[in-house]
C-alpha cells in the first residue's frame, strides 16, 4: 500500500476519532449475531451495545458482515 495525501487524510482522521474503550474488529464480529438479533426483536442494539454500534459506525467491512448478517437472519424468521 502506497502512501498518498488522501490515505494520510483518512488515517489522521480516523485516529482522531478513536475513543478510549472502542473495540477493535474482532470483539465487534464476535458480537455482531447479538447485536443483530436485538435489531431484529425491534430492540435498540445502539443502547444495549454502544460499542458495537459505534465500532459498525466507523468500520466499512465489518458494516457490511452486519448487513449481510441482518439480511441473512431476516430471511430465516421468514
Amino acid at each position: 500500500m502506497e502512501l498518498n495525501k488522501d490515505l494520510l487524510k483518512k488515517l489522521i482522521r480516523m485516529v482522531s476519532m478513536t475513543t478510549p474503550g472502542e473495540i477493535g474488529c474482532d470483539e465487534c464480529f464476535d458480537k455482531l449475531e447479538q447485536f443483530a438479533e436485538l435489531k431484529l426483536a425491534g430492540e435498540t442494539p445502539e443502547n444495549a451495545m454502544p460499542l458495537v454500534a459505534e465500532h459498525l459506525e466507523k468500520c466499512g467491512e465489518c458494516r457490511q458482515e452486519f448487513t449481510a448478517l441482518l439480511e441473512a437472519l431476516s430471511e430465516l424468521q421468514v
